[in-house]
């Protein structure tokens, strides 16, 4: 497998504002097509989320780029280097945290990032500073000093991202980074990632999808080893029928209100929930069509009384479970 990888891998010259380039990347496992034949690239600076349901082959895509697993075939480069070929210069600009962060338990976190910072090349001066700088940016001086092995889980996957960006890397490949944290953690953890924007460039990998629309520059999703999707969050999300939902509570006639509601140019269907006197009555709006203003104008030519009226956008999540 290795051998007929090398044969055929020569890249193709790598544009400066290219960090990662995938070409036609398969991976098998004992007869099982885990990549097929994927490509796709990330420019410099970008944050790019990676979406895919378990064992769509996300964790395989990032091993194969941080040099972990060698690709069947295709080609694959990291700051226009083959990841194979120059697999000791690639892991030089990579910094990456795994899904399942491995540490060290019996180590301090500053022995540890200490440690880990050595064999990245960083020493005296210049290595201090980097502790102390990561350990800053991702919330650890108040536990600089401990067992690592004490920590909960949410310090120890900090720890660990810590240690991936300690080396200042060109690309920074997060696979599931906010996995254990609290809700507090998350926050702090996403603005760090989008933080790294435009010195890094980030992949990650997330299930949590209002964190990839809030953090992600791109979305590519990955299903059953294929990208079935690549663009912004916004646009994918304009790619649905039927992109914006509005919701509107009105006391009046309830097939009265439900007919003039359909009346109104672009209301595909309109569906009114009994709840009580209020409905409430939700229009399925054309691609497009925001009608709340034409809402209330029929409410107010028909002197009913209208207490709601909202939108209800369709997000990365429907798109998602669409693909």
């Amino acid at each position: 497998t290795g051998g007929a990888y090398y044969q055929t891998s020569t890249m193709s010259p790598a544009s400066d504002a290219t960090m990662i380039r995938v070409e036609n990347l398969t991976r098998r496992f004992a007869g099982v097509t885990a990549l097929d034949a994927i490509s796709f690239e990330v420019r410099k600076g970008e944050i790019v989320g990676f979406l895919g349901p378990n064992g769509a082959g996300k964790t395989t895509t990032m091993r194969v780029l941080t040099g972990y697993l060698a690709p069947t075939s295709g080609r694959v480069s990291v700051a226009g280097l083959h990841v194979l070929l120059d697999a000791r210069e690639v892991r030089q600009q990579i910094g990456y945290l795994p899904e399942n962060v491995a540490i060290y338990p019996e180590m301090r976190v500053v022995e540890y990032l200490c440690y880990r910072g050595r064999l990245k090349g960083l020493h005296g001066r210049k290595l201090r500073s980097r502790i102390d700088d990561v350990t800053a940016s991702c919330g650890l001086g108040d536990v600089r000093r401990k067992i690592v092995g004490a920590l909960s889980k949410g310090y120890r996957q900090r720890v660990g991202l810590a240690d991936s960006l300690l080396h200042e890397p060109e690309v920074v490949i997060l696979d599931e980074p906010t996995i254990g944290l609290d809700p507090n953690q998350i926050r702090m953890v996403r603005n760090l990632i989008k933080g790294l924007a435009p010195r890094h460039t980030v992949l990650l990998s997330s299930h949590i999808l209002p964190e990839v629309e809030t953090v992600c520059d791109r979305v590519l999703i990955i299903n059953r080893g294929r990208i079935v999707a690549s663009d912004t969050p916004g646009s994918l999300v304009g790619l649905l029928k039927g992109n914006l939902r509005v919701s509107v509570e009105i006391q009046g006639p309830a097939e009265t209100v439900k007919t003039e509601l359909e009346a109104i140019p672009g209301v595909v269907r309109v569906t009114h929930a009994a709840h009580d006197a209020w409905g409430p009555y939700v229009c399925e709006c054309a691609k497009g069509r925001d009608i709340r203003t034409e809402v209330f104008r029929v409410v107010t030519a028909r002197n009913w009384v209208m207490r709601e009226l909202r939108s209800e956008r369709q997000n990365l999540e429907d798109v998602f479970v669409a693909m």
